[in-house]
């Protein structure tokens, strides 16, 4: 039976951005007042971990950074078919950019049971670095295989997958355990189930603090991030429409006009 870990991100409802605000001080987001939803992109890491659990049997763990009320995004995934769900919060995780996060995550899941494979969906919605997964390998000494496309095969110690590259693909074979960060196109998520939803209200989810992880405050969230923002401006639209009046040939005519003008058409 395999042992994964999955990587979920708890982040701000897509579906109300225009309410996100960002703190004039740190310039991190301020996400108190919008709700949390699983990561998009880590819903497909969540749906190869329950097709694997299906087909050839695994033990999954789920693993989450994120403020308390994330505790019901990691129950969700435990509603999916996950088997055991982590929170790891506290206050000190707060500010944190992706190499900060990397390695909470990565003491967190060197206090799990131990794994065979991480899967982390390629990147989260808000931030969009693909960094958190490379850096997680790296805290933990595995090798990492990113933008995977598919699971080729899967024998007990050796896995071959097809990784996605700039205008075509590669097929690497890899030693377990590893680390995974997973496309899109890899699968489509499934939907909760009723049944999965009356299970999960059975099982809790484990929270750890930085004393449990034994991080010290200097070396996680904002204090421990040696990347920052210093400084943003929003972005002044500016371009101007123009209306073309006239007939069909007219507005045809005046149009070619001014795209041979501004150089689209030689």
């Amino acid at each position: 039976m395999f042992k994964i870990v999955i990587c979920v991100k708890a982040i701000p409802d897509p579906k109300q951005a225009a309410k996100i605000q960002i703190n004039p001080v740190t310039k991190n987001l301020m996400r108190s007042d919008i709700p949390l939803v699983i990561n998009p992109l880590d819903r497909h890491a969540i749906e190869a971990a329950l097709q694997l659990k299906q087909e050839k049997g695994a033990h999954i763990t789920v693993i989450s950074m994120a403020p308390p009320p994330a505790a019901n995004i990691v129950k969700e995934c435990i509603a999916l078919g996950a088997d055991r769900g982590i929170l790891l919060s506290d206050q000190a995780f707060g500010g944190a950019d992706a190499f900060a996060t990397a390695r909470t995550l990565a003491r967190g899941i060197e206090k799990t049971d131990g794994f065979d494979v991480i899967f982390c969906g390629m990147s989260s919605s808000d931030g969009a670095t693909e960094w958190v997964g490379p850096e997680i390998a790296t805290f933990l000494n595995a090798p990492v295989v990113t933008m995977v496309s598919k699971i080729v095969e899967i024998q007990t110690s050796i896995w071959r997958v097809k990784a996605d590259v700039e205008n075509g693909y590669r097929i690497v074979q890899v030693k377990l355990p590893v680390v995974l960060t997973l496309a899109r196109d890899i699968n489509t998520p499934r939907a909760l189930s009723f049944s999965g939803i009356i299970n999960a209200r059975k099982k809790k989810v484990t929270q750890w603090t930085a004393s449990d992880l034994g991080i010290t405050k200097n070396s996680c969230g904002l204090k421990g991030s040696p990347t920052i923002v210093k400084t943003m401006e929003s972005i002044q639209n500016r371009k101007k429409t123009t209306f073309i009046n006239g007939t069909r040939e007219e507005k045809a005519q005046e149009l070619l006009k001014k795209l041979v003008e501004a150089g689209f058409v030689p």
